[in-house]
Formats: C-alpha cells, sequence, structure tokens
C-alpha cells in the first residue's frame, strides 16, 4: 500500500506513539504535548498518519492503540470549539477535515477493516468505522462505500487477504448492528436475506451473535412498515438459543463456553423486549420450549407433598418446588467453579429476558400458565441458593446498617428482585397461585434455606398482589408467625422483615386485623438471643406502627417500650452491632411514641433523660448515627406528650442542639444537617407559639439552607469525575451534557422548608419578622426543578405567609403582587399534573387570605383565566392522544392510565374550585367537565384488566 503521507510524519509519529505507551509520566507526558502541538499545527497529516499507522505497525499492540487514538482526536472538540461558545455548534476535529483528507481517510480505514488479521486489532477497526459512519450520517452524508464493502464481506465465503471469511462475516454485521441507519434505507428484502443467513451461520457462533446484533439494532430503527415486513427475523433470531440450549446435553459440548454464549444472545435479545415486545407474542410457545431448561433444573422429582395451599388453581398441576434443586448435568470436571458461575449468569440473563417481556407486555403473558409457573419457580429456587458453608457467627456479627454492594448483587437477592418485579406487573391473580404452590412446603422445608426463601418470597410479592393477597391474608398470618420459633436466627429474621414488609404493603388491613397475632410474636422477639435479629423486630415495629390506628396499639404499648428500654441499655458492649441495636431501639421508641400520642406520657420520664444523656455524651464520630436518632427521638417523643409535658426539658434539648449546631461540621457527614433541621421542627411543633424566643437561634441557618443555590458539577465527556459515584451525589445526563447533583444538600433544602412551612403555621403572626425574607426565598421556589418536595413545600408555605403578614398587618401590595405574578406564570407553564393541582390550590387558599375575588385586581383575574384555558387545552389533547393510542393498542396498561387520569382528576378538581369562587358560572367550569368527560379511565382497574 502506497504511503499517503511524507515519510519523517511517519517516523516522528511512531516515535510519538511508542513514547504514549511508555510507563514513564514524564515520556508519556512529553509525548501528549506533541501529539497536541501537531493536531494545533497540521491535524490533516497526523491524522492520515494515525489510519496509515493502522494498517502499516508491525505489532498488533500498536495498530490497535493507533485506531483508538484515532477515533479519540477525530471526534474531540477543535481548538476553536473549546471557548464553548453557546450560540455556535460544538465542532470537533472532523469537521474541519477537507474532502481530499476525509476520503483518504475512509479509503485507510475500509482497507484495514479487509485486510486486518489480528481479530483485536479488526474490532477496534469496527469501532473506529463505525462511529465515523454514524459521524457522517449525522451530517447528511452517508458512507456509500462503507455500505458496500460491507455487504460484500458479510456474504464473503473465502479467505481474503488472509483474513478468515467468518471473521470478515463478523466484522460486517458488527458494523451494520453499530449503524443501523447504513441498512434502514435500503431494500428490505434484500437486507433481510443478508441477515438470516447470518442468524444461521453454519461456521461461527460469533458470525451468529453479530447478525443478532445487527438484527436487534435494525428492528429497533425501524419504522412500522419494515417491522411488518421484518417478522421472519424473529424465528432464526431465537432458533440459536434453542440450538445452543440443546447441545447443553451432547457429550462433547463445552459446556461453560455454551452458557456464555446463552449469555451473550439473551443479553443482545433482551433489550428488544421492552421496544418491542409484540414481536415475541407469535413464538412465546418456541421460547417456552428451550428456556426453562435454562433456568429450572435439568431433573424434576415430581410432586412433594404440601401443606394446605392457600390458591389452589391449574397451577397445582405443576411440578413441586424441590430444594435445594439439583445442579444440571455436567461433562467436565475442570473449571467446575468457573462453570458453575456461568450457568449462574446464564440462569439470571435467562429470568431477565422472561421478566422484562412481561413487564413491556403484561397482557400478553398474564394468561400462560406456563410462563408465569416458569418465572416464580425459578425465583423462588434462586432466593434458596444461600451458602450453605456460610459461618453463622460471620454474619451475627456483621453490622447489619451497612448494606453490602455485594449482597445486594449477589443470585439469591438478584433473584428476590426478579420475584418483585413478576408480582408488580403481573398482579395476584397470575402470580399467587404459582408461588403458594411452592412457598408451604418452602416453609416446612429441613432446610434453613428454603425457610427463609419462603419467608422473603411473601413479603416480595405483597406489593405487587396485594389487592388479591388480602383474601387470603388470614392463611397467610397463620403461615408465617410460626416462623418466628424457627431454630435457626437467619429464619427468625426472615419474619420479622417478612411482617414488617406485609404492613408496609397491605397497610392498615394488617394492623387491623392482626394486630394481636402480630404482637404475640414481634414482642417476644425483641428478647432474642440474637442482636440482629431483636434489632429487625424492633424494625418491623416501625412498620407495624406506621399504619395503625391508636387504640390499637395502646394495650401493647408498655410491654413494647420496657422490652426496647432493655435494647438500649449498652451493658458495656460496644461493639457495631450491639450500637446498631441501640439506634434500632431509639428509631423505634420515636415511632410508637408518634404512634401512641399522648398516652406515651407515662414512659416520658424514663425516655428523655436516656436520650438527653446520648446527646451531651455520643460525640464520636462513631456514634454519628446514634446522635441523629436520638435527636429525632426526641423532637417526636415531645410531639406526641404535648408541650405542658415536653416544657421543662425544652430549653436543656434546644441548648444541645445550638452545641451540636455550632459544632465543627465533618466534610462526610451528610446527615446531620437535615436532622437538625428536622429536630428544630419537632421542636417548634411542640412548642407551638412558646418556640417564638428561639427563633432568632434557629432562623438563620434554615434560611441559609433554603435559600442554598442547587450544587452542580458539569462534566465533560473525558472527565473521569463523572464515572465516580459520590456519597450524597447523582449522576443525571440533561442536554446531551452529564451533570452531578449534590442530592444531600437537596433533601436539606427541603427539609428547611417544610421547617417553614411548620413555623410559618404554627407561628401564625409572631412570624412576621421573618415574612419578607421568607416570600422572597419562596416565590421562586415554586419553579425549582430539582426537587419535587420543594415545590410542593413552597406552595403549600405561600399562603400561610401571606396569612401571618395580615395577622401581622405586615402584608404589603409589592409581596402580593409577587405572589400572584409568580403563580399565573407557573400555572401556565407548568406540565405536571400533579404539582399543578398543588399550585391550583396555592393559589386559591391565597385568594382567600387577601379577601378574595374582589381584592385581585383585574389583570390578574384574565391572567388566571388565560393560563387556565391553556392548560385546560393541553389536558385535552393529552386524553385525545391517549384514547387514540389505546383505541390502536388495546394491550397497553390500562392501570397506568389510571395513575395518570388521578393526577388529571386532582388537577381539574382544583381548577373547579378556583373557577368557582372566581365565579361561580364561569363559561370555563363546562370545559371542565367536557375535559374530564375525554378520560378513558371508565373501567375498574384491578391489575391492569378491564372487569366491567
Amino acid at each position: 500500500m502506497d504511503s499517503v503521507v511524507p515519510a519523517e510524519i511517519t517516523a516522528e509519529l511512531t516515535q510519538i506513539l511508542s513514547n504514549l505507551v511508555q510507563g514513564d509520566n514524564d515520556i508519556r507526558q512529553n509525548a501528549e504535548q506533541a501529539v497536541n502541538e501537531r493536531l494545533a499545527q497540521t491535524p490533516e497529516l497526523y491524522l492520515l498518519a494515525l489510519a496509515q499507522f493502522a494498517i502499516l505497525a508491525e505489532l498488533d499492540v500498536m495498530r490497535s492503540f493507533s485506531l483508538v487514538l484515532l477515533r479519540r482526536l477525530l471526534f474531540r472538540l477543535a481548538p476553536a470549539a473549546a471557548a464553548n461558545n453557546p450560540h455556535q455548534p460544538r465542532l470537533t476535529l472532523y469537521d474541519h477535515l477537507s474532502s481530499n483528507t476525509l476520503s483518504t481517510l475512509q479509503r485507510l480505514l475500509l482497507h484495514s477493516l479487509s485486510h486486518e488479521r489480528a481479530p483485536d486489532v479488526r474490532k477496534k477497526a469496527v469501532d473506529t468505522i463505525t462511529d465515523l459512519s454514524k459521524q457522517e450520517m449525522a451530517r447528511g452524508r452517508p458512507w456509500h462505500a462503507l455500505q458496500l464493502q460491507a455487504f460484500a464481506i458479510a456474504q464473503v465465503q473465502v479467505a481474503e487477504h488472509g483474513v478468515p471469511p467468518a471473521a470478515l462475516r463478523e466484522s460486517a454485521f458488527r458494523i451494520f448492528a453499530g449503524c443501523p441507519n447504513l441498512v434502514l434505507d435500503l431494500h428490505a428484502d434484500g437486507v433481510l436475506g443478508v441477515f438470516q443467513k447470518g442468524l444461521q451461520d453454519t461456521e461461527s457462533v460469533d458470525v451468529r451473535h453479530a447478525a443478532l446484533l445487527a438484527a436487534v439494532e435494525y428492528l429497533s430503527a425501524a419504522d412500522s412498515q419494515q417491522l411488518a415486513r421484518s417478522l421472519s427475523l424473529m424465528y432464526p433470531m431465537l432458533e440459536t438459543v434453542h440450538l445452543l440450549s440443546q447441545s447443553l446435553s451432547q457429550p462433547s459440548t463445552t459446556t461453560k463456553t455454551v452458557y456464555q454464549h446463552i449469555t451473550q444472545f439473551l443479553t443482545t435479545l433482551t433489550p428488544l423486549c421492552t421496544s418491542h415486545p409484540t414481536l415475541f407474542a407469535p413464538h412465546l410457545q418456541l421460547i417456552l420450549s428451550f428456556l426453562p431448561q435454562l433456568i429450572l433444573p435439568a431433573v424434576d422429582s415430581g410432586p412433594t407433598p404440601t401443606a394446605v395451599v392457600p390458591f389452589p388453581s391449574s397451577a397445582s398441576k405443576q411440578s413441586a418446588f424441590e430444594f435445594p434443586p439439583p445442579s444440571a448435568p455436567t461433562t467436565h470436571e475442570p473449571e467446575i467453579d468457573d462453570e458453575a458461575e456461568a450457568r449462574s449468569t446464564m440462569r439470571l440473563t435467562a429470568l431477565e429476558f422472561m421478566i422484562s417481556l412481561s413487564e413491556a407486555r403484561p397482557t400478553m403473558v398474564r394468561k400462560n400458565d406456563n410462563w408465569v409457573g416458569v418465572i416464580v419457580r425459578a425465583c423462588l429456587e434462586g432466593m434458596g441458593e444461600l451458602d450453605e458453608d456460610e459461618d453463622i457467627n460471620v454474619w451475627l456479627k456483621e453490622d447489619p446498617s451497612v448494606q453490602s454492594s455485594a449482597a445486594d448483587d449477589s443470585p439469591p437477592s438478584l433473584y428476590e428482585q426478579s420475584l418483585d418485579r413478576i408480582a408488580c406487573a403481573l398482579g395476584g391473580r397470575a402470580v399467587l397461585p404459582p408461588a403458594f404452590q411452592q412457598i408451604p412446603s418452602m416453609l416446612a422445608s429441613y432446610d434453613w434455606r428454603a425457610r427463609h426463601a419462603g419467608l422473603i418470597a411473601v413479603a416480595s410479592i405483597a406489593e405487587g398482589t396485594g389487592k388479591v393477597m388480602m383474601n387470603e391474608l388470614g392463611k397467610i398470618v397463620d403461615l408465617v408467625t410460626p416462623m418466628f420459633r424457627d431454630t435457626h436466627p437467619r429464619v427468625r429474621h426472615a419474619a420479622c422483615q417478612c411482617v414488617g414488609q406485609l404492613c408496609t404493603d397491605l397497610e392498615e388491613v394488617m394492623q387491623e386485623r392482626y394486630h394481636q397475632q402480630l404482637f404475640t410474636v414481634l414482642i417476644p422477639t425483641l428478647e432474642d438471643p440474637e442482636p440482629r435479629v431483636h434489632s429487625h423486630a424492633a424494625a418491623a415495629l416501625i412498620n407495624f406502627c406506621e399504619g395503625v390506628e391508636h387504640d390499637t396499639l395502646i394495650p401493647y404499648l408498655d410491654p413494647i417500650v420496657e422490652r426496647l428500654l432493655q435494647l438500649l441499655n449498652p451493658g458495656g458492649d460496644e461493639s457495631l452491632v450491639k450500637r446498631y441495636v441501640q439506634e434500632q431501639a431509639i428509631t423505634t421508641l420515636a415511632m410508637v411514641a408518634d404512634a401512641s400520642e399522648a398516652t406515651f406520657a407515662k414512659h416520658y420520664p424514663t425516655i428523655m433523660p436516656l436520650l438527653l444523656n446520648v446527646l451531651r455524651n455520643a460525640d464520636k464520630p462513631e456514634h454519628q448515627k446514634l446522635r441523629i436518632k436520638a435527636m429525632e427521638c426526641a423532637g417526636l417523643v415531645a410531639i406526641a406528650v404535648g408541650r405542658d409535658i415536653f416544657r421543662p426539658d425544652s430549653a436543656t434539648l434546644v441548648e444541645l442542639l445550638i452545641r451540636i449546631q455550632k459544632s465543627p461540621v465533618d466534610p462526610n457527614d451528610t446527615q446531620l444537617g437535615y436532622y437538625l433541621i428536622s429536630t428544630w421542627a419537632k421542636i417548634g411543633q411542640a412548642l407551638g407559639e412558646e418556640f417564638d424566643p428561639y427563633l432568632p437561634l434557629v432562623m438563620p441557618n434554615i434560611l441559609k439552607t433554603a435559600s442554598a443555590k442547587t450544587d452542580i458539577s458539569v462534566y465533560e465527556d473525558d472527565d473521569d469525575d463523572s464515572n465516580t459515584e459520590r456519597e450524597g451525589w447523582e449522576t443525571v445526563t440533561v442536554d446531551g451534557r452529564t451533570m452531578g447533583i449534590k442530592t444531600s444538600a437537596l433533601e436539606e433544602k427541603c427539609q428547611a422548608f417544610e421547617t417553614l412551612l411548620i413555623y410559618c403555621s404554627t407561628l401564625g403572626g409572631k412570624y412576621a419578622a421573618y415574612l419578607s425574607q421568607t416570600l422572597e426565598i419562596c416565590i421562586p421556589c415554586l419553579k425549582f426543578d430539582f426537587h419535587e418536595g420543594v415545590r410542593e413545600a413552597s406552595a403549600m408555605l405561600v399562603p400561610r405567609l401571606l396569612d401571618s403578614g395580615k395577622i401581622s398587618n405586615t402584608l404589603t401590595t409589592q409581596m402580593v403582587t409577587a405572589t400572584f405574578n409568580q403563580l399565573i406564570s407557573c400555572i401556565r407553564s407548568e406540565p405536571d399534573s400533579s404539582f399543578l393541582a398543588s399550585l391550583y390550590k396555592c393559589f386559591t387558599e391565597s385568594l382567600q387570605v387577601i379577601g378574595g375575588p374582589s381584592n385581585l385586581p383585574q389583570e390578574y383575574h384574565i391572567g388566571i383565566i388565560d393560563a387556565t384555558k391553556h392548560q385546560l387545552q393541553a389536558l385535552a389533547d393529552k386524553r385525545r392522544s391517549r384514547a387514540n393510542r389505546l383505541a390502536g393498542d388495546p394491550d397497553i396498561d390500562r392501570e397506568d392510565i389510571a395513575l395518570y387520569e388521578q393526577f388529571e382528576e386532582f388537577e381539574l378538581q382544583e381548577m373547579d374550585k378556583l373557577l368557582k369562587d372566581l365565579d361561580r358560572n364561569h363559561p370555563l367550569r363546562i370545559a371542565v367537565s367536557s375535559v374530564r368527560e375525554l378520560g378513558v379511565n371508565e373501567w375498574d382497574v384491578e391489575e391492569g384488566e378491564e372487569t366491567g
């Protein structure tokens, strides 16, 4: 191949690239500087030299490195664009190449594609070519030469230039996968023919996988007409997985490799389940012919006697749960650990495929008992595959407050999450029968892992199946409560988890109907010999108290508090687990106090001194969580017992909080500020108007937090920090740019607004000294898009502030004008129906504070009516569009529609209230009724099925 750059350029570039891969930092930095200088002076020569080096360099690693570097440099911002002028497009070096240079560059890359023999280097060439092709397409310049060459080598049958034909075919399909636009505008029959041959390639499974990648991308990008003509692709796309699964039974098969190939294929197919689930509808039976054997045990021992099944159905015809599940037959002893890991990954991947399809199109799979049964059974078996050789003493001594990411990603945890997802997707009628075909026998198993899995399974499905589960809740409680007496601590721990989750997901029903059975097992478990178990029982009590009626809790209050106080006694034990138990006991005491209200007063003389003592002495870094739990509990206890009982200790608590507030700030402590503000709010709520003298102490800090600007970091594409997870931060992408937002600061800001709402509501006119400053902070935050809680608290705070000003006679015309100007502006531009309802409510309440519509200038009448017309039109358009989509696709999940319409109904109600206040006979009220009638939710929605 002829050289396209002078020899001296090639020689210099060779030296620079050699220095770039050196381990010496100084040499490498000098080489990087040299690259930047050459690109600034003669960019075209050096880019071409890089492309030529990717062909001529002797070492594979250097050819590969030059392709990676070329790809990075081509699309790096040009020096002129680095100034980041927002009024000009972001141009790259590639945009400044002449047509001759670009043509030569493309020719060199196509030469590398067809001549490169090293597989790793060829993959780098494909990546670079794909990027270049996409950039060309984005600029309206199709790369026809690449299109022709890719189609040619996709069908090649003999080696060319020493490159094996299968390797060439694989490269072609990877190019199609990376840039589907290359084939979207071509005749469908020709494209499909090439893809089908690739999917059925007899020589190489790698070619078949590359063809699958290409086919998935093609279908994902295709329009409706292309999709209709491409249905023939689905069978060969699925058939390879079928063939691979069949090969597992062949003695000559390398099982680990087959597992990896199946994982690879299913991982590629799964995104299509979400984007185009209906493509799989005709193939469900084919899928069920091979997927179950990839997820379920290879041997079925037949039915096992079980306890009474709460949900008898056709599911009982399925084979019963067997634990431990038999292992799949293996033919090769070496690398057994790697093989087991490969099989585990394959099982989870196959399960993810089925669940993704179920979530995307629940109506398509819900009534298929085999489909649902396979998923449920796979989840139950996977949840029971805990480490049989686990050292229980290690588990008992672990710090329960530290959630291990490794544990969350362990297979049993992933199966648990999968069961929760399928229950939420398909609902109780589909999931409960197969689940309770297995769960009773699991709870009766000799193996603690099966009993543990059965309890966690009940907890996992409660959220998604709650409506149906309630019909059999008594039987479920009867199954679960005996497990609190299990001999294994992890099973007792799981029983606490199960009951706590049921109390949350079936709130009020569990507490009202089964409080006696639950307290009978929970209260004794507070005295369990194992700290991890009795602390988890205390945690379950929190869930119970969140939904319990006051009168239901009172008969059990004394034994609960007595046992929680026992857990607070450190007994000289300073272990991590014991400290966690204390933290949990304080948290539970707080919730019990909140639920029992004034009845808790009898325990106040014992508990408040303990909490104050913690705040005095728990000042070490390791006591951070204990201190904030004590703060929170003290505030809730104060509210529960009332100001008369709390008053003698109020000054002491305030003094301790001020000391904590003035102490040096630990930069790693992202919670203290939030809990300080929260506790101040509780003290204010408890003391009411008597909190007035403390306002000067707390308001500067709270106003500062409420007015703080959002801490945002904008990352460039090559900024390593963008990939770094930082505690208290969240990474989001907005308009193609990656930003980090300090979420811990947002939570503090939200808590500050909620505290201001409490102060203003309880203090009334006495809040007047801070009225103007608070309004200046509050009104702009009606448009605070980074946190919904801040906006909601602002909307609730505005009328309270106006009322405080009215009572104290400090409300000015300027304050009223600024308020209503912002409200009208927000109402006009707000796209969120749920917050729009809050804005209308804020407007109505603010209007009432100033004395009604007659005190609102006429221009504001006109402004709010115009904004309401705009929102009614937008809402009508949404509902018409939704109705059209439903008519065209009856399988759309109607439960989602019901949720949207519920938010919209709140909006319409608040809108109508405001119009009624403005003019009882206002014609827009008829328009509100008309928009309401456009709703498509004319059925009872239960688990996404039309029932009437």
